[in-house]
């Protein structure tokens, strides 16, 4: 056991996990039903709901392929509730295999030279704390009816596309709020990896200063993607320290961020703020981030980037749907009208991808094949049913 332990914790060697009795065990590790996770090995999360379970091992931060073989009726999400499978469905006694990539990353920075600025590690909120996306290890959550024969994790190098954002982009850790970077990975193949380094109540000044924007960049690799998505919490007069104006603030630290990804071979891409959900009284949503979004749209035409317009596409889908029927869409039962839940969340990331498929056709190579379009004026409101995770929080995301 200690050997398998260091071997995870100091190598990248594939790990093979099998959690019902194999046919063969040579270069695979049985896993007990009962095994908890230990710090450094690999096990079981005490988080249970019936047969629905998480499972870590623990890795270094990177890319990872995960290959399952699985049965029954299966959602698989990674790491804070990040979708990667939904809805896999077998017959009675048959099983398939499938893959995908996780992101694995922790709070820590190399430290600065003696006497310049910065810092050892991200200065995370409270609310962070014991967080499945700032650790040491790779933690799988099987929802659904799962049979998880085996879970294969191998380090991999692969494109990724980086998130930088706020609440209603970043991986939200409970139920009911969900936000669409947490939905994208499951409309990519298993080619990419998607690392969410969004998180609420985030400006463009402050995922700086609290040193995210250091890790990110520490991370990107030439040839990765940086979509770049802020405004709701620029917008406030009322956080001065943080307080981005749209006519020359904003710009400029978009085109700061613009820079640095540049700088190191990524390539940028800006994304409009989602709307919130207010309506006018003739069922127009009255629109409280219009400035920012045509500040993203003439940066992104002067810089000559691809834009993301998630702000039309979400208008287009509350003014379809109506003030009834858009709430559905939302966390706390609609009276949240900034935050997502499940389907809004799928929605928003199903939207994106549509943009991508569109204005950044070398990304779009990597988006499965039914993720390519959208009709936000007219969406199935039964395909945003996704399986809820295990952790539940009726306390809101930050900011509004």
């Amino acid at each position: 056991m200690l050997l398998i332990a260091l071997q995870m914790a100091m190598t990248q060697a594939p790990l093979r996990f099998d959690l019902e009795p194999p046919k063969r065990t040579t270069g695979r590790v049985a896993v007990a039903a009962s095994k908890p996770y230990e710090q450094g090995g690999f096990g079981y999360e005490p988080e249970r709901r019936g047969k629905e379970f998480l499972f870590s091992a623990a890795v270094p931060e990177g890319n990872y392929r995960v290959t399952v073989r699985l049965g029954g009726r299966v959602t698989v999400k990674a790491e804070s509730r990040r979708l990667m499978l939904r809805d896999i469905t077998t017959k009675p006694g048959q099983y398939v295999t499938a893959s995908f990539i996780v992101n694995v990353r922790n709070a820590q920075l190399t430290p600065p030279p003696a006497n310049a600025p910065g810092g050892t590690q991200v200065k995370l909120k409270s609310r962070e704390a014991g967080s499945y996306t700032w650790d040491d290890k790779l933690t799988l959550e099987f929802l659904g009816d799962p049979r998880v024969a085996s879970i294969d994790i191998e380090p991999v190098t692969v494109p990724t596309v980086f998130l930088a954002g706020d609440s209603t982009v970043t991986d939200q850790r409970s139920e009911p709020a969900a936000s669409w970077g947490q939905m994208l990975p499951a409309l990519f193949g298993p080619d990419v990896a998607v690392a969410n380094h969004a998180e609420s109540g985030e400006t463009l000044k402050s995922f700086v200063t609290e040193l995210r924007f250091d890790k990110l960049l520490s991370l990107v690799k030439p040839g990765d993607w940086l979509l770049i998505q802020f405004g709701h919490n620029d917008q406030k007069a009322n956080w001065p320290q943080t307080y981005a104006d749209p006519q020359i603030t904003y710009p400029a630290w978009l085109r700061t961020y613009i820079a640095e990804a540049r700088r190191r071979g990524a390539h940028p891409v800006l994304v409009t703020s989602p709307e919130r959900r207010n309506y006018a009284p003739d069922g127009k949503v009255k629109r409280t981030l219009a400035e920012y979004g045509e500040a993203a749209r003439k940066v992104a035409r002067e810089e000559n980037i691809p834009l993301l317009d998630l702000q039309e596409r979400t208008v287009a889908l509350y003014e379809a749907l109506g003030e009834t029927q858009a709430a559905t869409l939302f966390n706390d039962g609609g009276k949240d009208r900034t935050h997502h839940n499940n389907p809004g969340a799928w929605f928003l990331a199903r939207a994106v991808a549509a943009e991508i498929a569109t204005q950044v056709p070398e990304l779009a190579v990597y988006l499965k094949s039914g993720a390519r379009s959208f009709d936000a004026a007219r969406p199935n409101l039964s395909e945003g049913v996704i399986a809820p995770s295990l952790a539940e929080s009726d306390v809101r995301p930050a900011g509004s």
